[in-house]
Parts: C-alpha cells; sequence; structure tokens
C-alpha cells in the first residue's frame, strides 16, 4: 500500500478508526507529521485535538540514531544497552532540555491552551507511520501519564516486530498497511513526504479549531 501524501493517509486512518467514533475521546496527533493526520482523523471523528509532543534523545556520537525518547509527562523510554554506555549525567541534562523542548513546542502550537483533560477518555495517539516505535512508546506512556481509560495506536504503516511489540502495550493499535518486508523508512510508503513545518502545523491545528467551534455554535 502506498499513500499519495499525509492528508490521503489520514482520511484512510479515520475510515479505520471509524468504531471509535461514539466513544468519549481525544485524538492525539504527534508532532510534526502525526498532525496532518490527526486532524483528519478528528475531523472525521468528532473528537476533540490536543498534542502529545515526544523528542528522541540521539546518541552523543550520532544524534540521529535515537537511544531514548521523552514525552511532557511521561516517563524516559531508552534502548537499555545504549544507555549503560552514556554518562547519567550528560543522559539527565539531556532529558531535561527535551522535555523543555517539549513544553516550548506544545505552547506554541496550540497558543498557550492547557492540555485537555484526558481521565477516563479514550486516546488515540495518531502519527504518520512508526519504525522502531521508541517515539511512540514515549507517548504510550505519556498518555498513562494523563490516566486514559483506553489507548489506541493509529498508524498508516508499521513494520511487523513493532506492530506485535505495540501490541502488548495498548489496547488497540489500527494500522493500515503491516508489511511483511519493511522497506527501511517511513517516507517509501508515500508519493509525496515533505517534511510538515511549524508554521504549517499552526494552520492546521486553528483551522480545525474553528471548525469544531462553529459546529457546537
Amino acid at each position: 500500500m502506498r499513500f499519495h501524501d499525509r492528508r490521503d493517509a489520514g482520511i484512510q486512518l479515520a475510515t479505520a478508526l471509524e468504531r471509535y467514533r461514539d466513544h468519549p475521546g481525544i485524538v492525539f496527533p504527534l508532532p510534526r507529521g502525526g498532525v496532518t493526520l490527526g486532524v483528519e482523523v478528528a475531523r472525521a471523528l468528532q473528537m476533540p485535538l490536543d498534542l502529545i509532543v515526544p523528542r528522541k534523545i540521539g546518541h552523543p556520537a550520532n544524534p540521529e540514531y535515537a537511544i531514548c525518547a521523552v514525552a511532557e509527562c511521561g516517563e524516559l523510554l531508552c534502548n537499555e544497552a545504549e544507555r549503560a554506555r552514556v554518562d547519567p549525567d550528560w543522559l539527565r541534562q539531556q532529558v531535561e532540555r527535551e522535555q523543555h523542548e517539549a513544553r516550548r513546542r506544545r505552547a506554541h502550537y496550540m497558543d498557550g491552551r492547557e492540555p485537555l483533560n484526558a481521565s477516563g477518555a479514550t486516546a488515540i495517539l495518531v502519527d504518520d507511520g512508526i519504525a522502531t516505535g521508541l517515539t511512540m512508546e514515549a507517548a504510550i506512556r505519556d498518555a498513562r501519564q494523563r490516566n486514559a481509560a483506553t489507548i489506541v495506536v493509529a498508524i498508516p504503516v508499521v513494520p511487523p516486530d513493532t506492530y506485535r511489540r505495540l501490541k502488548t502495550e495498548v489496547d488497540d493499535v489500527v494500522a493500515l498497511e503491516v508489511p511483511e518486508v519493511y522497506r527501511g523508512a517511513v517516507g517509501a510508503y508515500y508519493d509525496d513526504f515533505e517534511q510538515v513545518t511549524d508554521a504549517e502545523v499552526i494552520v492546521m491545528l486553528e483551522d480545525l479549531r474553528r471548525e469544531q467551534l462553529a459546529a457546537r455554535h
């Protein structure tokens, strides 16, 4: 399966999530790539949208190689073998820095609005795809900290080993594609996988907010 772009993937994902329409739920996209999909899901299911902002912590010798991930409120999640090889003081500083950055981004994207109360709700965590699953697992821990009653992971594409692991950690995993042979990168499943900018995130969130406010009144 291929997706034209993130919006196409979001529309298809919303259809696959239709059974959650009448649940008291909140859609939590992971910025930035997940926001395009999350907006389509929230629009289709008529659910409120909030953000969970996980941040990866890269290896000191190779910042692109994630050894840990952490979200605003959740616990630190690490590749324990790699964690054992780095200086604990360095790691603690990185965690503080990335949690501060997660909070800053959330405030920037949501115009300072307070997080929604997820206690007792169905939390639908949305991203544009998953490779290792480290940042999604950090988001799951954040959702647990917010006392969500049910946690659903919703993604267009995920490798089979990551899919099986996530199935043991949440109440449901809704995936459009679980390929037997993963192509190595999420972007390989999209025709258009241009990076989403901060400005685009803000516009999408504000447009959805206006739509939902108008629908309520």
